[in-house]
């Protein structure tokens, strides 16, 4: 039987986003635009957009997509994935 927390955490981990800010910096990292990966999850181009700009986040199963999408660009972009503050530019 597997520990119940341990399958928490995964559910938790699985669709956890970062900071709107550092959403479009992977994308533009990845040299993707909003409707490439709006058309990759299945959504409309605006969603992605709301999403970027912090005014609305994805339901479950776009959201698990989501995040997938956003750990694949951390991996292969990792200085995107940092928040900058506001004096960093």
């Amino acid at each position: 039987m597997s520990d119940p927390l341990r399958r928490i955490d995964a559910l938790v981990e699985e669709d956890t986003l970062p900071a709107p800010q550092v959403r479009q910096q992977l994308r533009l990292a990845a040299g993707l635009t909003q409707a490439e990966v709006a058309e990759a999850i299945g959504v409309k181009r605006l969603a992605v957009a709301q999403w970027e700009a912090g005014r609305a986040q994805p339901h479950r199963g776009n959201r698990r997509a989501y995040a997938h999408l956003l750990r694949k660009l951390a991996a292969k972009h990792p200085d995107a994935a940092v928040e900058k503050t506001s004096n960093e530019g």
